[in-house]
């Protein structure tokens, strides 16, 4: 995947959650009623800090692979591929990362569950040593 690919939705702009990630990711929010969605593109490399969604009823995320390969890792949990098609369920209050592969860009929708009492908490970022062993 490359910067002249066919993306299905939009790239947006450079994420305002950057602080949150290494590398340069995109934001396009598809959805802010009902049921918020996001449309996040992370150029090669690029990854997500370590994160919690919390909440006290329902919640979580599912990440709907659009384009590229990624990682989607639980702590504790080997580190899983991603490529276009795959689902992932991510329960409420389980830390967990995911992002591009080394040499590949990678695009998923990021869909959050609706809960009572969410909150989502930001953790370290996923270290250069653990990335570089995927």
């Amino acid at each position: 995947m490359n910067e002249e690919q066919s993306e299905i939705f939009p790239r947006g702009e450079a994420n305002p959650y950057g602080q949150y990630f290494v590398g340069q990711s995109y934001l396009n929010m598809l959805s802010t009623e009902q049921v918020t969605i996001g449309n996040v593109t992370f150029e090669p490399g690029c990854r997500n800090n370590w994160h919690i969604h919390h909440a006290e009823k329902g919640g979580g995320q599912i990440l709907l692979v659009t384009a590229g390969r990624g990682w989607y890792q639980e702590w504790g949990e080997p580190a899983r591929a991603l490529a276009a098609g795959d689902v992932v369920n991510i329960p409420a209050n389980v830390k967990h990362w995911h992002g591009a592969a080394k040499d590949s860009w990678f695009s998923h929708l990021a869909v959050e569950v609706p809960a009572t009492g969410a909150s989502n908490e930001w953790c370290e970022p996923v270290s250069d040593e653990e990335y570089g062993r995927l």
